[in-house]
């Protein structure tokens, strides 16, 4: 599978910096199922003694299943380390993120860490926000046909995620607007929005970026 080595290289390099007696953040994603079963391998092999606030329940029950001890971020006051995929970055440092539906939970976590750690494989990269996919936008349900309009309105054509007969939920009970069109600048606007929870943007945060390569082997920006 394309990228899957990238991938391993990438959360292996994640879970080496994990220390004993931390409290970390888990994102989501393909990238974060490899990362949680390496921190996993060591909890059990190693003894190590760590916390993890999950950013989705699908994380937070591989978590649990992998032996890490689990907790709800209301019961932390920082995270010492998240770490976290992401579907674009670019040279900025700048996230695209959301393609899983957990963006809204992954940006509260990343917001109450020490550190960032952002663990991709080299596809990840990208020139320009938006060059690999749609901008995802978490919506209230309600009204969210007028959301979507208002979105239109800023230059984007927003789609709705699954579908009218099937729309796709987020954990937190809401829909996602998949948005597409020159998007990279417009956070601010967007979140004021009437009705938009939160996008996928993720500016100013200042991540490391563990990028890991098709040949086993990774290196850290930033």
């Amino acid at each position: 599978m394309a990228g899957e080595a990238g991938k391993r290289a990438a959360a292996a390099r994640g879970a080496a910096e994990v220390a004993a007696g931390q409290i970390i953040g888990l994102g989501s994603g393909s990238t974060v199922d490899l990362l949680v079963q390496a921190i996993g391998h060591r909890v059990r092999g190693e003894g190590l003694a760590v916390v993890a606030v999950a950013a989705s329940l699908a994380t937070e029950h591989a978590a649990r299943a992998a032996g890490i001890e689990v907790r709800d971020l209301n019961e932390v006051a920082a995270l010492d380390l998240a770490l976290d995929g992401a579907d674009e970055v670019d040279p900025q440092g700048r996230l695209l993120k959301g393609g899983g539906g957990a963006l809204l939970r992954e940006k509260l976590v990343a917001l109450a860490a020490r550190r960032l750690l952002i663990l991709v494989d080299e596809r990840k990269l990208v020139a320009a926000l938006g060059a690999r996919m749609p901008l995802p936008v978490e919506v209230v349900p309600f009204a969210w046909r007028h959301t979507a309009a208002r979105l239109a309105g800023l230059g984007l054509a927003p789609a709705l995620r699954g579908g009218q007969d099937d729309p796709y939920r987020t954990d937190n009970g809401n829909l996602i607007l998949d948005c597409r069109g020159a998007f990279a600048d417009l956070g601010p606007a967007i979140k004021a929005v009437p009705g938009v929870v939160e996008h996928g943007i993720f500016a100013g945060f200042r991540p490391q970026v563990v990028v890991g390569r098709e040949d086993g082997s990774s290196v850290v920006r930033g």
